[in-house]
């Protein structure tokens, strides 16, 4: 689905009258802090200055005890230093890693040899001959392992876990570095302690070991088609602006010749107050919280900046043509360059031509080109940024079609854009949809916070009255707006990227030899025994009851599972079949594609995605394996419509021959994309190793039998698919009785549902002997998967295995990423993980990952069977570990429809009550004993399948013998067609 813009208004429906609610800039004070807000703000943000320059902006949100958090400074890739690219991303890196004062056993010791190892990467740099460089990159290995004996790897993970912090991490991009948290409403002390001793006086520490983990991420990234486009086209688009001149992961040659000297210089040009903000998004009260921020960060001074000020572009006057060649499909892009978002009446025209373009339902493309299937898929969408915008039209070819056919068609709808071939009416759907898609994101934290970001790097805040009013510009966008837009920057001034198959010429970033550092996983710093001696007031945590939480119901003889909004008018509501699956039977996904593309006696295909569109309600028809369910969500005001439209599509579609046979042809083209993507292949190669060479993934008609489908076949199907056994569930404003009184008329059922035939079973197998399971695959890195079925499901032992997985390799604090990433740098994504089964009766599995260059190839391997085999002890991490879990379930809420869908799948494991009370209370009661032995009768010294997507040339047959028989599987064997 396209990612909307979030916009900020609440409107009603375009055919009911109404007032709009004025929204303008206000000052208020209160608790002796002044702040800006913008009056009838769904958000209701406050927007501070502090005294030092630093912004804060707060929105309140009471639906559960946590809040979402980004600190982020307005510096990105487009500000690293030409001669030094990279070093924004370098920074964001190094900024997990601790200061003086936590994450070192003894900063006085350490610190001498930390100046060594600065004074030795400035000598490397400047160092041209390539035996001086090997020499002197051994003595900042050597050095490097003798600072690491004081360093504390991760005590920042190990801080934020114990506070019940989930998800970690941090991004930059083109504008800006930002960290996230998302944390229980009572840490927020020491969360704001941690941050505000984070960004003191940082340490780069642990610096070459995190390097080569930035040597994976570009490795990556030349192994990413997708990336690599990115990369050429804003090159072509940005022949001056830093926006294409320089990548935010940096050059090889800066990766190789990093400066610590110069990315601290970076950290002290643009960390400072005035050129950074916090926000949160949650539970917390606004008044008491802006005094804390003011107290913890209030020891920043505010510097001079030099923003970064480009020479203008140069119009492009005709097209400019580039190429990409890549192992993955084939598609075809077209980039315009436009104004960026300070302009913001074109940047509301521009949302709005871009919807009527594609809007996954009801645009130019998706009617004329996907729905009438004339390519294979196609869509557009915008980038905007502070100084340019791109809008960027992609699609892709079907079955012997040409990426300049595919170029002609984007164009071709391109040209009734300009001619004003579009319904006017239109425009209200889409401003319809937008307020649908903003009330269900104003429901989390992260996504209010989220647009609160981008305003402060886009405008420093001063679009947010622009955003506020969002809504009601676009419904002031007439069709003679939108033609003069596109006529006035639609022209042949666009950057054409075709992203062909073949094989590229890559080079690599080497990995450089690193001797394994110190982790200290038992160390504390006494910054991090002060923070957790914080009290933190308590909170309950919430568990299900389903006799009272899940409202049952019934109409006909289907049942009802209800629960209440009462929070919007949204409604989300299901049609699930819990014994009709594709492993009842294989034409169901089929179906549910087809019924896109059919008619019935009273609309056409097209008319049926004008209708849920207009209507601002969507429906997904989604078969997995043993159930299907047929989602359909919207505004409650048009869910009877909604509903009836679906339920007279379901039992009255027509066939449509020719749509089939397009179909068919797509959908064999799609199988054979699918075979160049190497996610799909180790998602095929696991599903091998878990129940062997007939498995779920190639469950799938042959290529014959999809040419054998009849179009009667799949009308019977769906035509009867109501008469099937079946719930209905239903989250939304209405009262359980006023639904079940409006579905009856709706949804018609038969007096007793239809049998079933009988389900196809798959049963896991048991891994006797080490096998290698393998794909090649022209790439730099290497993939690798272990995999092993064990136990059947018990939950009795529930407790155990979420301790494990949090202990072993569930984060960045955890055993698995400390030593493959941290200590050995190995990788810079790997994992583990104690897999618990779907339902009663399966087999619990281990899976461990880890993608590295396919010269540490035998390294990573060594790394994970170690950890594998022996369990590391650490008290401390376990007693963290705990602590997060307890943390966690204390301020975790289960709201809304997941009620219901907890419930289901605590029915499909046999489960009468909420399981989370069983795991919470047992936690203290685990020890080391108890995960050790877990380990050594589930993991250690077993038989493992290990999976493998690499390329030949990289990797050696003979080196893969050596964990196993070695099965080259083709891709025919692994995908079933």
């Amino acid at each position: 689905m396209k990612h909307l813009r979030i916009t900020l208004i609440f409107l009603v429906l375009a055919n009911i009258s109404f007032a709009q609610p004025k929204h303008e800039w206000k000052t208020a004070t209160a608790a002796g802090f002044s702040y800006r807000y913008v009056t009838n703000d769904p958000m209701q943000a406050r927007f501070y200055k502090l005294k030092n320059g630093l912004t804060v902006i707060l929105s309140v949100n009471k639906k559960e005890p946590r809040i979402f958090t980004f600190i982020s400074t307005n510096a990105g890739s487009v500000n690293d230093p030409r001669s030094n690219t990279g070093l924004a991303h370098y920074l964001e890196h190094m900024l997990f890693k601790g200061t003086d004062r936590y994450g070192s056993l003894d900063w006085v010791k350490e610190k001498p040899l930390l100046n060594k190892i600065d004074a030795l990467y400035e000598k490397y740099n400047k160092t041209t001959d390539s035996t001086a460089r090997k020499e002197i990159y051994k003595e900042i290995d050597k050095t490097s392992g003798e600072a690491a004996k004081f360093a504390i790897a991760n005590e920042y993970d190990k801080v934020m876990a114990g506070m019940g912090a989930q998800g970690s991490n941090a991004f930059t991009s083109n504008e800006q570095t930002s960290y996230m948290e998302d944390i229980p409403a009572n840490a927020i002390d020491r969360y704001l302690t941690v941050q505000a001793e984070r960004f003191r006086s940082p340490v780069l520490r642990i610096f070459h070991t995190e390097l080569e983990a930035v040597y994976e991420e570009k490795n990556r990234s030349l192994d990413e088609d997708a990336w690599k486009s990115e990369e050429v086209k804003n090159d072509a688009l940005f022949p001056t602006h830093n926006y294409g001149q320089q990548t935010t992961i940096g050059t090889i040659e800066h990766l190789k010749n990093p400066s610590l000297i110069e990315i601290r210089n970076f950290y002290n040009k643009y960390y400072v107050p005035n050129n950074m903000c916090v926000i949160l998004a949650g539970d917390f009260d606004p008044d008491a919280t802006i005094k804390k921020i003011d107290d913890k960060f209030s020891f920043m001074q505010a510097k001079p900046l030099i923003e970064y000020k480009p020479a203008p572009e140069v119009a492009i006057t005709v097209p400019i043509v580039r190429e990409v060649i890549g192992p993955k499909p084939e598609n075809v892009q077209i980039a315009y360059r436009l104004p960026g978002v300070a302009d913001n009446k074109n940047s509301v025209i521009l949302t709005v031509a871009d919807e009527i373009m594609s809007n996954s339902a009801a645009g130019l493309i998706d009617l004329d080109l996907n729905k009438k299937q004339l390519i294979l898929r196609g869509g557009s969408s915008p980038d905007k940024m502070k100084d340019y915008s791109i809008w960027t039209l992609n699609g892709r070819p079907k079955a012997g079609q040409s990426l300049d056919e595919v170029k002609d068609l984007l164009l071709g709808e391109v040209e009734k854009l300009k001619r004003g071939e579009f319904d006017e009416k239109l425009i209200v759907s889409i401003v319809n949809n937008n307020k649908k898609n903003f009330i269900e994101q104003l429901e989390y934290n992260y996504s209010r916070a989220s647009p609160l970001l981008t305003s402060f790097v886009q405008t420093k805040n001063e679009g947010w009255l622009d955003e506020v009013n969002r809504l009601d510009d676009m419904l002031k966008v007439s069709k003679a707006d939108v033609v003069k837009f596109a006529n006035t920057y639609f022209q042949n001034n666009y950057v054409l990227l075709y992203k062909r198959k073949g094989t590229d010429k890559i080079v690599k970033v080497d990995k450089p030899p690193i001797t394994p550092v110190e982790t200290n996983r038992e160390a504390q710093s006494p910054f991090l025994v002060e923070v957790s001696k914080m009290e933190m007031s308590p909170i309950k945590p919430v568990w299900l009851d389903f006799a009272k939480d899940v409202k049952k119901g019934k109409t006909g003889i289907a049942e009802i599972l209800y629960s209440q909004n009462t929070q919007n008018e949204l409604f989300r509501m299901s049609y699930r079949f819990p014994k009709m699956g594709t492993y009842y039977n294989k034409l169901l996904s089929l179906a549910a594609e087809y019924i896109k593309f059919l008619p019935t006696e009273k609309y056409s295909s097209e008319e049926v995605s004008k209708e849920f569109y207009n209507l601002a309600c969507s429906y997904q028809f989604y078969a997995s394996g043993e159930n299907t369910t047929i989602y359909i969500n919207g505004l409650q005001d048009n869910m009877p419509k909604a509903v009836a439209l679906l339920e007279h599509l379901m039992r009255n579609c027509k066939a449509d021959e020719k749509a089939l046979e397009d179909l068919k042809s797509n959908i064999m083209k799609q199988r054979a994309d699918n075979k160049l993507q190497k996610g799909a292949i180790m998602q095929g190669l696991m599903s091998y190793a878990k129940y062997g060479a007939k498995n779920p993934f190639n469950n799938q008609l042959t290529n014959e039998e999809l040419k054998a489908v009849k179009s009667e076949d799949l009308l019977n199907l769906l035509h009867n698919f109501f008469n099937i056994e079946h719930q209905i569930i239903y989250y939304g404003p209405l009262q359980l009785v006023a639904f079940t009184n409006e579905i009856k008329k709706l949804h018609k059922l038969p007096a007793k549902f239809d049998g079933n035939t009988e389900m196809k079973k798959y049963v896991q197998i048991t891994q006797d002997k080490n096998t290698v399971l393998f794909t090649d695959y022209d790439m730099v890195q290497s993939e690798i998967s272990w995999f092993r079925n064990t136990a059947q499901y018990n939950p009795a032992v529930q407790p155990t295995v979420e301790l494990f997985n949090n202990y072993f390799g569930g984060g960045m604090a955890s055993i698995v990423f400390q030593t493959l990433r941290e200590s050995k740098a190995l990788a810079y994504s790997t994992y583990a993980y104690y897999g618990t089964p779907s339902k009663k009766g399966e087999k619990y599995s281990l899976t461990g990952y880890i993608g590295s260059q396919a010269d540490k190839f035998n390294e990573a391997i060594a790394g994970m069977n170690e950890l594998l085999t022996e369990l590391p002890k650490t008290e401390n991490l376990l007693a963290t570990a705990k602590l997060n879990m307890k943390k966690t379930y204390d301020t975790e809420r289960i709201l809304q429809d997941n009620i219901i869908y907890t419930y289901l799948d605590a029915q499909e494991k046999g489960l009468q009550t909420d399981i989370r009370k069983d795991v919470y209370n047992k936690l203290d009661q685990l020890s080391f004993e108890d995960l050790k032995k877990f380990h050594t009768e589930n993991i250690a010294n077993k038989p493992y399948t290990y999976c493998i997507v690499a390329s030949e040339k990289r990797v050696a047959t003979n080196d893969m013998k050596k964990y196993g028989e070695v099965k080259k599987l083709t891709l025919e064997e692994l995908f079933g067609y």
